[in-house]
């Protein structure tokens, strides 16, 4: 299974966040790939606020991995960052509660093997070297290059789901 979605800002970023977040349960594992800025944790953002629990869901790398514990009685959202993390080993040596847990992965590309049988694995594509806003991309090498390095631009997300929990279309 396999969708491709264009997100133009970073508020449709989180709505794809919640509208993935109102399909997972405990057990669910999503893995996020993409540039630094590509949007993964407003993403997260928004699966977390789609599972009701506790904020603020920031970015875990400081400290490897955030549990946001369910304020409805649901799973708890685990946060993880593996872009330090060497392995699948090291990411078992977190002792993550999978079972009872959706867990998003930062930077978790290849670091699964024998963790879990089923993962969504979620692509984010940020544009580079996009043009200037009068569309010369020559002109953005300028002095003020800098200017919108922060404007939304819109990704490309591309989900593929892996095992038997996602062998349906998402």
């Amino acid at each position: 299974m396999q969708r491709e979605k264009r997100v133009e800002t970073p508020d449709a970023m989180e709505e794809l966040g919640r509208e993935l977040g109102r399909m997972l349960r405990a057990g669910d594992l999503v893995v996020l790939t993409g540039v630094l800025g590509a949007g993964k944790t407003t993403l997260t953002r928004g699966i977390g606020d789609a599972l009701g629990v506790r904020g603020p869901v920031t970015s875990p790398t400081f400290v490897l991995a955030r549990t946001h514990p369910s304020e409805v009685g649901g799973p708890a959202l685990v946060h993880v960052d593996a872009y330090r993390l060497g392995s699948a080993l090291e990411l078992d040596d977190l002792d993550i509660d999978f079972a009872r847990s959706v867990v998003v992965v930062e930077w978790g590309a290849g670091m699964l093997d024998g963790v879990v049988e089923s993962w969504l694995d979620v692509a984010i594509q940020r544009p580079t070297g996009a043009a200037s806003v009068d569309g010369d991309a020559d002109d953005a090498a300028g002095p003020d290059a800098d200017a919108d390095v922060d404007a939304p631009e819109p990704r490309t997300v591309t989900l593929t789901g892996h095992g038997p929990r996602w062998s349906a279309d998402i």
